[in-house]
């Protein structure tokens, strides 16, 4: 014992300890700084006069604009995502905890994420224009609108089903203790859907990338409306015919893409890990530089410490709304009445809502319209078809392969990360000079533009499916010396068919969406138009025949929900049948 000696700490290491410190703050000073001005200089032209009649249809491709407008851009990313996590915390919440309400919000929900993202630009831009009239604010909110459209959906869905199947344990925990509805909110439900929500919210602002270009030119009601942005930079490159400047766009997309990752997602991800519950414990522990830093810092535990009061407040202010502990049974009479009544307002509103739809398409465009727009429906669903066919036989042998190796794992995540993030309509002024170098036809090359938006999600799934084979049924079938085809059929295939599932179902919403912008693509003087759904809405929106539009919009929401109810959803319970390991 007299051996053993405790180590002697020394001010050489209380300096470098308080040094590291001092380091930090620093950099979460100047990090803070920076932001501030950025955000300053960014808000000057927001204000600026808009006219509709004047407003300009494309921006200058001038090089030295390229960081401002990439800014613009980015600053609209995260003002989206911060309106769709307000959003997603307000309707999963209502959706998860009123029982009635679950009924009308979840469908609505289900329509809205198969609404394509022009559908939404062509119908609230004018209200954004009215509630700002004469200022460049309304131009933004509605460019703002349209990215939260592509990213609210699904970030909303996952919450949701965390709050569903949230621990029995846990809720009654939070009843014993009388907790009020918004101690409950923060210290239960956010603390349990934490990592859904974080890697759900990744994927969705991927997603938003996407219609960057959309929502920076806006065209509508035969006016084209530009906004400074690297997705206006795009568009006006593509146009005039600028491959150097189109390329040096694309270097810029990259380099913001890997640095959002890195500044952003993947601190949030690795702090998420804190909130996951169970025994479980993760094989590689997420790390990150700039999350180090921070809680090297004492600047966040001062801010904490300042928010304080405001929690204090905002907790006593909403006591009135009552405790957790409510009662678990209502008289079923009164239960029945409460029901009866909230269905016959909900039909009678629906009814109301499909007599003036379908009036106002019958005295513009006609009620044939339908027949012409489902049909070419058959044509766009057959390009996801082949989309999703291919995309599978691509990529879950990949995907497999990079799930079951760690050490590949660690190197290919983050660059298909990059990759899934990466907006790939970026990449159409270069498809669309080869299609028509080549003579191809935009009716089979849009396939493979759809797919460089959606195949991703099928990838990212079966990666995470693969991972998840627990390693006891892996060495299991090395025992029995099973061969490769039997491996596939016995084990890997079952082991990842419910994340292929959701893969596949995420994959051809986004192939629907997809279309749009890729059944119709330009470059130069030259535009190149499929047959297909997706053309239809894009040209009805830029004609402003809102009447066609709506019916586009209809037939694609029927197409999606129709598929997802009767098809995706028993892919679902048939792999909870069959596959599951519990």
């Amino acid at each position: 014992m007299s051996s053993l000696r405790l180590p002697a700490f020394t001010g050489n290491d209380v300096s470098l300890r308080s040094r590291s410190h001092f380091a930090a703050d620093a950099l979460v000073l100047a990090a803070v700084a920076v932001l501030f001005w950025l955000l300053i200089r960014l808000s000057h032209g927001i204000n600026q006069p808009f006219d509709p009649v004047t407003a300009p249809s494309t921006v200058s491709t001038d090089p030295a604009n390229l960081p401002g407008y990439a800014a613009r851009s980015l600053l609209r990313m995260f003002v989206a995502l911060a309106a769709s996590t307000v959003f997603t915390f307000v309707y999963a919440t209502a959706a998860a905890r009123w029982r009635r309400a679950e009924k009308i919000l979840l469908p609505i929900l289900d329509v809205l994420q198969s609404v394509p993202v022009l559908g939404f630009l062509s119908i609230t831009l004018s209200v954004w224009l009215m509630l700002f009239p004469g200022t460049e604010l309304g131009l933004e909110c509605a460019s703002i609108f349209a990215i939260f459209t592509s990213q609210a959906w699904n970030m909303t869905f996952a919450f949701y089903q965390s709050l569903v199947t949230q621990p029995r344990d846990l809720d009654e925990a939070a009843r014993l203790l009388r907790l009020t509805k918004w101690q409950r909110f923060w210290r239960l439900d956010v603390p349990n859907g934490m990592i859904p929500l974080v890697w759900n919210g990744m994927m969705s602002f991927g997603g938003g990338w996407f219609f960057l270009i959309a929502s920076e030119v806006i065209s509508v009601n035969n006016h084209v409306y530009a906004l400074p942005g690297i997705g206006s930079y795009v568009a006006a490159a593509s146009d005039q015919q600028q491959i150097g400047r189109l390329l040096l766009a694309i270097g810029v997309m990259v380099v913001m893409v890997v640095g959002v990752n890195f500044v952003f997602w993947r601190p949030l991800t690795a702090w998420a890990e804190r909130f996951r519950t169970g025994d479980t414990v993760t094989v590689d522990v997420q790390r990150s530089f700039v999350l180090d830093v921070m809680r090297h810092s004492a600047i966040p535990g001062l801010v904490a410490r300042a928010a304080r009061p405001i929690g204090s407040g905002l907790e006593w202010m909403t006591r009135p709304f009552g405790r957790t502990g409510g009662p678990l049974h209502v008289s079923p009479a009164r239960r029945r009445l409460g029901d009866v009544v909230f269905a016959v307002v909900v039909v009678a509103l629906i009814a109301l809502g499909v007599a003036r739809m379908l009036g106002y398409i019958a005295d513009h465009s006609g009620l044939d319209q339908f027949a012409v727009a489902a049909g070419l429906g058959l044509v766009t669903f057959a390009r996801v078809l082949v989309l999703l066919v291919v995309g599978t036989l691509i990529w879950v042998p990949v995907g497999v392969w990079i799930g079951l190796n760690p050490r590949v794992t660690r190197f290919a995540q983050p660059i298909v990360q990059v990759l899934a993030s990466f907006p790939a309509n970026f990449l159409f002024p270069f498809i669309t000079l080869a299609l028509i170098s080549t003579g191809i036809s935009l009716n089979i090359g849009g396939i493979f533009l759809m797919a460089l938006g959606a195949q991703w999600y099928i990838l990212f799934n079966v990666i995470a499916g693969a991972a998840a084979i627990p390693n006891d049924l892996r060495e299991a079938a090395t025992s029995l010396r099973l061969g490769r085809l039997q491996t596939w059929r016995m084990l890997y295939g079952p082991a990842i068919f419910a994340s292929w599932v959701t893969g596949g179902i995420t994959a051809a919403g986004g192939a629907w969406n997809a279309s749009i912008v890729a059944e119709v693509v330009s470059y130069g003087n030259q535009t190149l138009t499929a047959t297909g759904l997706g053309a239809y809405i894009a040209q009805s929106t830029a004609a402003g025949n809102f009447a066609e539009t709506l019916v586009g919009v209809t037939v694609m929401s029927i197409f999606v929900v129709g598929l997802n109810r009767l098809f995706w959803r028993r892919l679902y319970s048939f792999a909870e049948r069959r596959f599951s390991l519990n």
